[in-house]
């Protein structure tokens, strides 16, 4: 820092070597070099900053000027530190396992990109193989440029209901819509008027992210707010779409909608636990209803808020892929457009995939849990050998090894099959996708409980025989006597099904939670305390190897104003990536346990109330803390997650008919396994609930669709004003038209006087028209010149049919 200081006032003459006691300035007079004594060591304590400027005077080369920071601190109006140092964005581009050169031109090709469209740019250090790239919109003109070509695409396409403004008064409404127009610069293709920059895709692999900082000062303060509230409210839901973009809202009012309607369930079940008991036909039905309400009210919601946020409608602006490979191109008749055409029966036939996948995925899965259910069986209700008290544990230890394992081998099938699918559109990719995980998801999540409900209750006693082929498994770690020891007499365990209702809706949730809040928190601050000691560890064998002839280890010290913001920065660069369909999948998985298998243990919705009062304030706090700041994305739905919901509570109609069927009556046999269960019964209470459900949500349906929203109703308004507007405009126009017309030449009566019809002149009318060939359609107007031959003929047409004959007089 000394020989910094040293080398701004001196512009590299003076010596750096000399002791700050003895700092001198070197002035350059003339071409003599003379050394004065300036400043003592007291003085830099008194909070003086020197400043070379260059000066106008021929005789001096170099102006020192003094600032005298004591007595500017003294003043009351101090500026503070702006907002993220202005930053909108933050690119993380990595040289590692690159050739420097390429390195180099790479990244002098990524700043000159984007300079282009009108960002500017600042670097600074990384880590030891990544180097941070700043970016912020300095051309006022093309940021206003930008938005205003966004809005009068959402104007064409019937997403905002306003034509917009002038593009010289064209200013981003909120920040989540200056961040989406900056990324939007910043990616798409240089011959849409972007940058070009994607990510980790063809010439930019090298470019790892592309994120905005956090707004630590409204993160804090919301959370410090949220956690003193039961419901948010409308205006705490516009904040967190105007920070994180529509998606994310969207996702944020669907937990909060979810959970006001837990409300009724909770209550209504907690009655029932109390009253009735498991299996109640009662709770049952008003559970189903209660599904498929709060489905079509969400509907409705879904519309009222992309109305509220301007954004229905925005799925038909399809985001194409550039990974999308076209068999071939073509140019469309109509547009004159070249576009890239892949034949959708090539990817019906990629699509048929999916059917071995999701067999492939059920067998893999389902063997995995069915033998580890069989086994804990086994150990828990058969097994009487030693060791017994900790051989429980080895089927959860299996399943928290296998299913993870197994499922993550799954998922990555799935994504490469849904790119070999091939979809043109981000949108379609996303819904494939998401159908394929939501397989994968049921399979790992429902079949536990289907398999005690529907295979170990009714044919416990047909199964549990065959499982003494687990004791060859033991036999060889016991003795002779141990291995021969069975229980004599085997039941059913009737609670084994509402253990494990249990276990799903309230261990495994709060499970979930600190998989999902506390363990990323703490991986990531162990992750930074071990960087730290690992740098510790580098500057010590550094300075150990002094003498030792190695390449210097090159730092870059940041400027004190900077290093604070700087270390922030490159702490969220390590964060993960946040992706809202995580948290939509982690809901929709909930709500099917609510709608399948709530009837078992009636507390169900009492314990995802609570959970998801925690949730909602906890997934916050992970996008703030945890993840990095994701990219505003616009949305008017939840997406294919929707479409889940009402399958779910479809299926909910049929196990909930199976499951009160199988159950309700208690009448249990001297083993456990229910006596009166009949297959015809069942199918037919199967058949008949499924059936009446189906009627109930088209009544629902039907009804919630003639309440209309209150956001709704005033687009609907607007969007009338707004062809009213148009009409009358319209109208002026072409009223003020006539008017200047009637100005401008006043009328005249061409109309001919009436002269006597007679044969000379209709052969006269004749002739004419003969010689200049007169079509018949224009005759047609030609019989009668002006408006009072047509009067006169329709006087005479009045009178001759007015005169009524006399009636003959009968002789």
């Amino acid at each position: 820092m000394r020989s910094e200081l040293m080398h701004e006032m001196c512009d590299g003459t003076c010596d750096s070597s000399m002791p700050v006691s003895d700092f001198h300035l070197s002035i350059l007079n003339y071409g003599h070099q003379t050394r004065t004594p300036l400043l003592a060591l007291s003085d830099f304590s008194a909070g003086i900053v020197i400043r070379t400027v260059r000066s106008g005077v021929p005789s001096l080369d170099v102006t020192v000027v003094i600032y005298d920071l004591s007595s500017m601190a003294s003043q009351p109006h101090q500026k503070e530190v702006p907002h993220n140092n202005h930053v909108d964005y933050v690119i993380r581009y990595s040289f590692n396992d690159t050739d420097v050169d390429k390195a180099s031109q790479q990244l002098e090709l990524l700043l000159r990109r984007l300079s282009e469209v009108g960002l500017q740019t600042e670097v600074r250090e990384g880590d030891e193989s990544s180097v941070l790239v700043f970016v912020r919109a300095s051309s006022k003109k093309k940021l206003q440029r930008a938005v205003y070509q966004s809005r009068i695409r959402d104007w064409l396409y019937g997403v905002r209901n306003t034509e917009p403004e002038p593009e010289s008064s064209a200013e981003p409404q909120s920040e989540s819509e200056r961040l989406r127009v900056i990324h939007h610069m910043i990616t798409v293709p240089r011959e849409a008027g972007g940058a070009g920059i994607t990510p980790k895709h063809g010439e930019w692999e090298n470019v790892i992210a592309i994120f905005p900082l956090h707004d630590e000062k409204t993160n804090k303060q919301c959370m410090r707010d949220w956690s003193k509230k039961t419901f948010l409210s409308n205006e705490d839901l516009d904040l967190i779409r105007n920070l994180f973009g529509e998606s994310v809202g969207f996702y944020f009012a669907f937990l909060q909608s979810y959970f006001k309607f837990l409300m009724f369930p909770a209550i209504f079940g907690f009655s029932c636990w109390l009253l009735l008991g498991s299996f109640s036909i009662i709770y049952t039905v008003g559970n189903a209803l209660w599904c498929i309400v709060f489905i079509e009210y969400w509907k409705r919601q879904e519309e009222d808020l992309s109305c509220r946020w301007q954004s229905k409608g925005v799925s038909v602006l399809r985001e194409k892929r550039r990974e999308f490979k076209p068999e071939r191109e073509v140019r469309d008749e109509q547009t004159g457009e070249i576009r890239g055409i892949y034949p959708a029966t090539k990817r019906l036939q990629t699509q048929l995939l999916q059917v071995p996948f999701a067999l492939v995925a059920t067998v893999a899965l389902g063997m995995i849990i069915a033998t580890c259910f069989a086994i804990e069986i086994f150990i828990s209700e058969i097994y009487n050998g030693p060791l017994k008290t900790y051989l429980v544990f080895i089927p959860t230890i299996l399943l928290s090894a296998l299913i993870p394992t197994m499922s993550t081998v799954l998922v990555s099938v799935a994504t490469k099959l849904n790119d070999y699918e091939n979809y043109e559109t981000q949108g379609a990719y996303d819904v494939a996708l998401t159908q394929k995980i939501f397989v994968i998801n049921f399979i790992t999540s429902y079949l536990p409980v289907f398999l005690t409900a529907f295979v170990y209750v009714p044919f416990a006693h047909s199964i549990v025989p065959h499982l003494d082929i687990f004791h060859v498994t033991v036999r060889p770690f016991v003795s002779k006597k141990d291995a021969i020891t069975t229980r004599t007499e085997f039941n059913i365990d009737p609670s084994r099904l509402k253990k494990q209702v249990i276990y799903f809706t309230v261990t495994a949730q709060a499970v979930n939670f600190a998989q999902e809040t506390i363990v990323p928190m703490l991986k990531q601050r162990g992750l930074q305390k071990y960087k730290e000691y690992k740098k510790r560890q580098g500057k010590l064998e550094s300075d150990s190897n002094t003498d030792e002839k190695k390449a210097p280890e090159v730092s870059f010290e940041d400027a004190p104003e900077e290093a604070q913001f700087l270390k922030r920065v490159r702490n969220e660069v390590e964060m993960e990536d946040y992706d809202v369909t995580d948290d939509l999948r982690e809901m929709c998985i909930q709500f099917g346990y609510l709608a399948l298998f709530s009837p078992v243990w009636p507390l169900v919705p009492v314990s995802f109330l609570v959970n998801n009062w925690v949730e909602l304030r906890s997934d916050f706090f992970k996008i703030c803390v945890e993840c990095k700041r994701p990219s505003p994305q616009r949305a008017d739905t939840i997406g294919p997650w929707l479409d889940s919901l009402g399958f779910l509570s479809w299926v909910g109609s049929i196990t909930s008919a199976a499951l009160v069927y199988m159950f309700s009556n208690g009448h249990e046999g001297p083993n456990g396994q229910p006596t009166s269960i009949k297959g015809w019964a069942l199918l037919l209470t199967i058949f008949f609930c499924e059936h009446i459900y189906l009627l109930v949500r088209y009544a629902v349906r039907a009804t919630i669709a003639k309440m209309e929203p209150p956001n709704v109703r005033q687009e609907r308004t607007e969007r009338y004003l707004l062809r009213k507007r148009f009409l009358e405009s319209s109208l002026q126009s072409r009223s003020s038209d006539d008017e200047t017309d009637e100005e401008t030449t006043p009328y005249v009566d061409q109309s001919q006087e009436v002269s006597e019809i007679t044969r000379a002149s209709l052969e006269d009318d004749a002739r004419a028209w003969s010689r200049h060939g007169t079509d018949p359609a224009e005759r047609f107007w030609m019989r009668q010149k002006g408006w009072k031959e047509s009067a006169h003929v329709g006087t005479s047409i009045i009178r001759a049919l007015a005169v009524k004959p006399e009636p003959k007089k009968e002789q």
